[in-house]
C-alpha cells in the first residue's frame, strides 16, 4: 500500500496580503516547499487543492457582503484571479495531482474537489493504492480539518504534519486538532517522520 501527501489550499488569498490571510501562511508555503524538495520521493501521490470559486456568483451563499466567518465569507479565491493561484513560496512542481474545489458551491474538504481529468481525491487515492496520508496546508481550523475528517471517513490513516499547517485562530485550530486526534488522526512534525 502507499502514502500520499495532501497539501490543502496554499493560495495567495489565504497567505499574507490575501482576502482571508492566515498569519504565517507564507512561511508554511516555504516550509512545504523545503519539505517536498527533500521528501517527495517518499510519496506515491502528492495532491494539492485550491479553492476555485465561480466568478460573479455567491457560490451557493459562500460569499457575502456581511459574512459570518462560519458559513459565509468575503470574496476569495475567484477562478482565474491572482488570489486563487498558489502562493509564490509554494513550489508545486512535485505535485502529481491538482484539485479545484468550491466551483459554484461551498467546499472545504479536498474530497469535494476535482482534477482537470475529472478525478476526485477518493478516486486518486484508491487508484494509487493509498492507505495513509500526511496532511499539510491552510487553514487548520477550516479546510485542513474538513479534509482530515473526510480522509478518516474514507478509511485511510491520517497523519497531520503540525509544523506544515497554520490556522485562522489559535483556539479553534487547537480544538480542531484535538477533535481530529480523538477521531483517530496522528499529530506529528516533519522532524520525527
Amino acid at each position: 500500500m502507499g502514502r500520499a501527501l495532501l497539501i490543502v489550499d496554499v493560495q495567495n488569498d489565504f497567505t499574507e496580503g490575501g482576502a482571508l490571510a492566515v498569519e504565517g501562511g507564507d512561511a508554511i508555503a516555504a516550509r512545504i516547499t523545503r519539505f517536498l524538495s527533500e521528501n517527495h520521493h517518499g510519496y506515491d501521490a502528492i495532491v494539492a487543492s485550491r479553492d476555485w470559486h465561480a466568478v460573479d456568483d455567491d457560490n451557493g451563499g459562500h460569499f457575502s457582503d456581511t459574512p459570518d466567518y462560519v458559513d459565509s465569507w468575503p470574496v476569495h479565491c475567484v477562478a482565474g484571479t491572482p488570489g486563487a493561484e498558489y502562493d509564490p513560496w509554494f513550489d508545486s512542481g512535485p505535485v502529481t495531482h491538482h484539485l479545484k474545489k468550491g466551483q459554484g458551491v461551498p467546499a472545504y474538504s479536498m474530497f469535494e474537489g476535482i482534477s482537470e481529468d475529472g478525478d476526485t481525491l477518493a478516486e486518486i487515492l484508491d487508484g494509487a493504492g493509498i492507505d495513509s496520508v500526511d496532511v499539510a496546508g491552510l487553514a487548520t481550523d477550516h479546510c485542513v480539518r474538513a479534509t482530515s475528517h473526510d480522509a478518516l471517513a474514507h478509511g485511510v490513516d491520517v497523519r497531520i504534519l503540525t509544523d506544515l499547517i497554520a490556522g485562522v485562530a489559535p483556539e479553534p485550530s487547537q480544538l480542531a486538532l484535538q477533535q481530529l486526534e480523538a477521531a483517530g488522526a496522528t499529530l506529528a512534525t516533519t522532524r520525527v517522520i
